[in-house]
């Protein structure tokens, strides 16, 4: 099947990068030429495991370019994806301007095709946008929805750093249309995905990704709020978590149940605000949605309380985005911390291997140049320097080169947002944001639980 992807960000480049796995022949287009000319060249427009192989694959079989003519890739697909960005105000509304751009492109380049065209939604974008997509195109290209064209949405559920498995794997394949014919191309573009196949009503497929994501916040948050009570009562919250999760037939999913740190990224915190904003728009009172952000912002705070009170000026951060194996800087938790520890003197050094200040792009740069103008001047490439030179240590992923920290530095006091060990056998200082030092002695944990619940009792 010939494909058309409109964005190589993150979605659009997994995207065309597995299409191309799957056997189809992909065209990606993009307004940035480097980015084109980095697909075009076997290359990946993004860090994500997995994702330069798929790339270097799909150009030497010839399934996988890309272009800067949206006419060419138009006439040249049966399918065109969507996969631009949706930034939100402040207020969280969606900015939809780039996907209704694209929607004017495509209609114009419709207008002269004499076949069938089939346009999907990948964006995360709120009910009644693809009606409006839709309108557009009918404007553009001067023929009518459902007779030339049709518009279907077909939101992905990727997580960076695994989206390549994700895409290849998902929970489910969702579909949203009202064309018969149109259910029929999609079933047989993912024919060979093991996955159940959900055909149902456009705007109960708009509104999925913001379910999906926002609980993904909630079960975050919540996770969160049982590790700092449990670290309270001196009782490894991961045990209790792990406990937790075994109850399957409620449909629990372990993923994001694990006490830590704040979640960041480019979806979770834009869309459980979008969703917010939509409710109030609709005068619609959603007390847990609300305090979702606020708790987020509270475990932020409570990881700056933690490092402060080590009583150490030296901070050593391994892991400046949001996630391992991402490069992706947006409304990462951790630069809102550096932030702050910078705003009150602290000595910062930064370690991430695939974040390299000079080529960060787009709303990616626009985010951290918002928030640590002078990034550069903190990081460094030079692990052993940043370990060597701290008297403190962040740890805020689970990279495979921090493994072996607590074993070579043994008097090194480290913070641990992430769960990164398990088992600890340490003879520094180590604590997690939501459990305490799990390496105590078990007998004085017990002797000081039994004293704690005494002093509660009348």
């Amino acid at each position: 099947m010939n494909i058309s992807i409109f964005g190589l960000g993150y979605v659009g480049c997994v995207g065309a990068a597995c299409c191309a796995k799957l056997g189809h022949h992909v065209i990606g287009v993009d307004v940035s030429e480097n980015k084109v000319n980095l697909i075009k060249s076997g290359h990946p427009t993004i860090i994500e495991k997995d994702i330069e192989e798929l790339c270097a694959e799909g150009h030497k079989n010839g399934r996988l370019t890309a272009t800067l003519d949206v006419h060419e890739a138009v006439h040249h697909s049966e399918i065109s994806f969507i996969a631009v960005g949706t930034p939100s105000s402040k207020e969280g509304h969606l900015n939809l301007s780039y996907i209704y751009g694209v929607a004017r492109q495509i209609g114009e380049a419709i207008k002269t095709k004499e076949t069938y065209h089939i346009i999907a939604i990948r964006s995360t974008v709120l009910p009644g946008t693809n009606k409006k997509v839709g309108e557009i195109i009918e404007e553009a290209s001067g023929k009518q929805r459902g007779k030339a064209f049709t518009v279907v949405s077909n939101p992905e559920f990727l997580r960076e750093g695994t989206s390549v498995h994700d895409y290849l794997n998902p929970p489910l394949t969702l579909i949203g249309t009202d064309c018969e014919y149109a259910e029929q191309k999609f079933r047989e573009l993912y024919k060979d995905i093991n996955a159940k196949f959900v055909c149902t009503d456009i705007k109960v497929a708009e509104m999925m990704k913001y379910v999906n994501n926002t609980y993904h916040a909630l079960k975050i948050v919540f996770g969160n709020e049982v590790g700092n009570i449990c670290k309270g009562l001196d009782i490894d919250s991961h045990k209790v978590m792990e406990i937790f999760c075994k109850d399957r037939e409620l449909n629990i999913s372990p993923y994001y149940f694990k006490p830590g740190f704040a979640y960041g990224g480019s979806c979770l915190p834009k869309d459980s605000k979008a969703l917010r904003t939509l409710a109030r728009d609709l005068y619609i009172d959603v007390p847990v949605i609300n305090s979702i952000e606020n708790s987020n912002e509270i475990q932020k705070k409570n990881a700056v309380s933690v490092i402060m009170g080590k009583g150490k000026r030296n901070v050593g951060v391994l892991g400046l985005s949001f996630k391992a194996g991402t490069d992706d800087l947006r409304c990462s938790p951790i630069v809102d911390v550096v932030e702050t520890l910078l705003g009150k003197g602290f000595n910062i050094r930064i370690y991430d291997k695939n974040v390299k200040i000079s080529e960060l792009t787009g709303t990616n740069k626009d985010f951290i140049m918002a928030k640590i103008p002078h990034l550069q001047h903190f990081v460094t490439d030079n692990l052993q320097s940043v370990i060597e030179g701290s008297d403190v240590l962040v740890v805020t992923n689970k990279e495979k080169e921090f493994a072996d920290i607590l074993q070579n530095y043994p008097g090194k006091i480290i913070i641990d947002l992430v769960r990164a060990w398990k088992d600890v056998d340490y003879a520094g200082v180590y604590e997690g944001l939501s459990w305490g030092n799990i390496n105590a002695n078990t007998a004085a944990q017990y002797q000081k639980i039994e004293k704690d619940i005494k002093g509660t009792e009348f």
